[in-house]
């Protein structure tokens, strides 16, 4: 299962501890739900899922002081007693000193943060998303064309990288080079980001490793990517049949995710990057509606239907 450190959280949202005293070294957060222990605070515990990060807003806070000392030490003693991994007040609010006192007690960790309650909760939701998603590595090219996401995979060997470099000369974004961490994300949506240790590098053979980032400035390069459109490169062979219309997608499956598939075959004279250009406006194209090659067809269709109508009428007249 994956995981990710607390201290990874803290420095990602700017958290500010209430306890530093705590060591927060061993804590890790396996799934990125979270949760607000509203009921908790009236006493019910039921299905309480205290293994996830707990965040307390403003009502939670204003419920909290309304308490007499006698239910505070009630329900603080059972709430710090569950295996809480943190506590994060929103707001900038500071809990009392007995909330604090028993935290310590119990080594949950407190933090705040000046943020409101809905904002911090989306943004903290959506990055534990990302981080804690099933997650895959394989060998390809990320390339961000025209804000689609279009993965380059392929044999060693075939032209990938002189693909991907081609396109960031024409002003495209590359993601990562030679290997692609996909995560899912959501049963839609595929994100493709690159190891830290070859992020921004690209191989280029008979050259060496060039840096796209120092070469092409920081807008060639881009850390993350929706995978909309994969793009599979091959041999070119004389005895395959390859399709000419694409009236009916192809496509390609990771992580259970289904991903509109283009295989192109590769010869001399074929200008890779204009063909991933051409490929990744068509499957944005289709996104909003228009189907070129359904066009096509719908026309051929007409043009037919009117010949055998002319067809049937001069028949007709004899």
């Amino acid at each position: 299962m994956s995981s990710i450190s607390l201290a990874r959280i803290v420095e990602k949202m700017k958290l500010e501890p209430i306890t530093p005293e705590i060591d927060i070294k061993h804590i890790k957060i396996r799934q990125p739900d979270i949760n607000r222990p509203a009921l908790q605070m009236a006493g019910f515990f039921e299905h309480y899922e205290a293994t996830r990060l707990q965040i307390i807003g403003f009502v939670e806070y204003k419920y909290m002081l309304s308490l007499s000392d006698e239910r505070k030490e009630e329900i603080y003693s059972k709430l710090l007693s569950y295996p809480i991994p943190c506590i994060v007040f929103c707001r900038e609010l500071e809990p009392d000193p007995l909330f604090r006192k028993k935290a310590v007690e119990a080594g949950i960790p407190l933090y705040k943060t000046k943020k409101n309650t809905s904002a911090f909760m989306a943004e903290l939701i959506r990055w534990l998303n990302v981080k804690l998603a099933p997650c895959i590595s394989i060998h390809g090219v990320l390339v961000d064309v025209y804000g689609e996401g279009v993965l380059i995979v392929g044999e060693s060997g075939i032209g990938k990288s002189e693909a991907a470099l081609e396109l960031i000369k024409r002003g495209h974004r590359l993601v990562t080079d030679d290997c692609v961490e996909i995560r899912k994300v959501s049963d839609e949506t595929l994100i493709g980001t690159s190891p830290e240790i070859t992020k921004h590098f690209i191989e280029l053979r008979g050259i060496g490793i060039i840096n796209v980032k120092t070469l092409f400035g920081v807008s060639s390069v881009k850390e993350s990517q929706s995978i909309d459109l994969v793009i599979k490169l091959s041999e070119w062979n004389k005895d395959t049949e390859y399709d000419r219309f694409g009236l009916e997608e192809e496509y390609t499956e990771y992580l259970g995710n289904k991903v509109v598939c283009h295989n192109i075959p590769i010869r001399p004279g074929r200008n890779l990057a204009i063909i991933v250009e051409s490929a990744a406006v068509n499957h944005r194209q289709k996104k909003m509606g228009y189907n070129a090659a359904q066009e096509l067809y719908q026309k051929i269709q007409e043009s037919l239907a009117r010949k055998r109508e002319n067809g049937e009428d001069e028949e007709d007249e004899d």
